[in-house]
């Protein structure tokens, strides 16, 4: 009785219970504005292992498993790729250096993962490498873009040719030289002091005569046509030119002009350009300056403007090859020309006279090497003269005309590598400043009854004894 007594209270307890649920889910969206607890992300899981098979690029080898293969898959087949043979067997081959996954399925949802490494292996490159050079540890390594070659050779000979041969056989690959050399230098910046040294002499000289006449009942007139002549008109002699002698006859009507010229010229030139460039980087400089050069474009003929560099240029790369320097150097030295110029519609565009030369040498840091001989010699001489007067005895030389001209260029490049580095903020020296101030300093108003004070580097004031008061 005890127990059925009991029944009753525990039914609405419970009752209870479920009539306040509804209540509760009405308040909970008055309640909502409170965020909801977020739940802690799960951990990561940890990396796993995965056996890994290796293999060399360009062979091949067989992988056993104890189930039996239903279907494999190879993240990428560029660098190996996987055949069945055998329900239990894998054929894979390596193709290109890299890491892949090899994931195999087999019977009962069984499932392996595997990491296939393909590693390069000896090079036909690097095996001709030390066949060429034994006893040398040169390495070859390939990627996509660059042969790199590391490792230590005992001569700079040797680094260099192995270079040379690295880089005929790469083909489109950029071949980077890392090769070491006992007590080689850390500096891998190159300063090239250069030094161009042009002279330049020419000469000239000129001889002709024109003579003219005109008389009341005649003129005439004698020239060669080498240089300008008078030219007659009724009465009227018009003279173009007078050239250096000038006589004429206003009674008789006859005059005449001669040329008579000497010129000489002397020209030196100087420039010491200093560059800096990375090891393997090529740089250039240049002193001198751009001259317009129109063009006649398209059917309206727009005319356009470009510019032309002419002056002292220096392009060179250098190759730091342990304690040596190779230089490719490309000195030039160009001016203006304007006797063999041309004009095009009415613009006269000059021509350029350039001395350029192009080598390649091997220097140890501050030696300097010389390329002298570039020498240019020009002579020229045009001589006109009137058949059969030309060739009388003495008075033949009225009817003859020359001009002889000379030139002569010769130019010196010297060249001098330097290994430098850059300068540590305590080693930077002091500009050179001047040693006074370039304003003096503001003047302070003197108050009246105050003396002013004398400059700092005034000398100081000298007593000077009074002279005795008059007896």
């Amino acid at each position: 009785m005890t127990t059925l007594s009991r029944l009753p209270g525990l039914c609405a307890i419970a009752l209870v219970v479920t009539t306040s649920n509804p209540q509760a889910q009405a308040q909970a969206p008055q309640g909502a504005a409170n965020p909801a607890p977020q739940r802690p992300l799960p951990a990561p899981e940890p990396s796993v292992d995965y056996p890994k098979i290796k293999i060399t690029a360009g062979r091949s080898t067989v992988m056993s498993t104890d189930f039996d293969i239903t279907r494999i898959a190879i993240t990428n087949p560029a660098i190996a790729d996987g055949v069945v043979v055998q329900p239990r067997e894998i054929l894979i081959d390596g193709k290109s250096a890299g890491t892949v996954s090899l994931i195999v399925w087999g019977a009962g949802g069984t499932r392996k993962q595997y990491d296939v490494v393909v590693e390069t292996g000896v090079l036909v490159l690097e095996q001709q490498l030390k066949t060429l050079f034994p006893g040398e540890d040169i390495r070859v390594t390939v990627n996509e873009e660059a042969l790199i070659l590391s490792g230590a050779v005992s001569s700079n000979t040797i680094m260099l040719r192995a270079a040379e041969i690295a880089a005929s056989s790469s083909g489109k690959l950029k071949v980077i030289n890392m090769l070491q050399l006992p007590g080689g230098n850390e500096s891998q910046q190159v300063m090239l002091q250069v030094r161009f040294a042009e002279v330049n002499r020419s000469a000239l000289k000129e001889l002709g005569i024109n003579l003219v006449a005109n008389r009341v009942d005649w003129a005439g007139r004698v020239t060669t046509g080498q240089y300008s002549a008078p030219t007659v008109n009724n009465d009227t002699t018009t003279f173009s030119d007078f050239l250096n002698i000038f006589f004429f006859s206003k009674r008789e009507g006859i005059g005449g002009v001669l040329k008579a010229l000497e010129t000489k010229g002397y020209f030196q030139s100087l420039a010491e350009p200093n560059l800096i460039a990375y090891n393997g980087q090529e740089a250039s400089f240049l002193a001198g300056g751009e001259f317009p050069v129109p063009f006649v474009s398209g059917a309206a003929g727009t005319v356009s403007v470009q510019f032309k560099e002419f002056g002292v240029r220096l392009n060179f790369k250098p190759t730091i090859a342990g304690d040596v320097i190779r230089l490719h150097v490309r000195p030039e030295v160009s001016s203006l020309d304007f006797n063999n110029g041309i004009t095009i519609t009415g613009f006269r565009i000059p021509a350029l006279t350039t001395r350029r030369a192009e080598t390649e040498v091997e220097l140890r840091d501050g030696q300097t090497f010389a390329i002298a001989g570039l020498l240019n010699n020009t002579s020229q001489l045009t001589g006109q003269q009137i058949p059969w007067l030309s060739a009388i005895p003495i008075i033949g030389n009225l009817f003859k005309s020359k001009s002889d001209r000379a030139e002569r260029t010769e130019l010196m490049v010297l060249i001098t590598p330097r290994l430098v580095r850059a300068l540590d903020p305590d080693e930077v020296p002091p500009l050179p400043t001047t040693p006074r101030d370039f304003l003096p300093p503001p003047e302070r108003e003197v108050p009246k009854g105050e003396k002013p004070a004398p400059p700092a580097d005034a000398p100081p004031a000298q007593q000077v004894p009074l002279p005795p008061p008059p007896k």
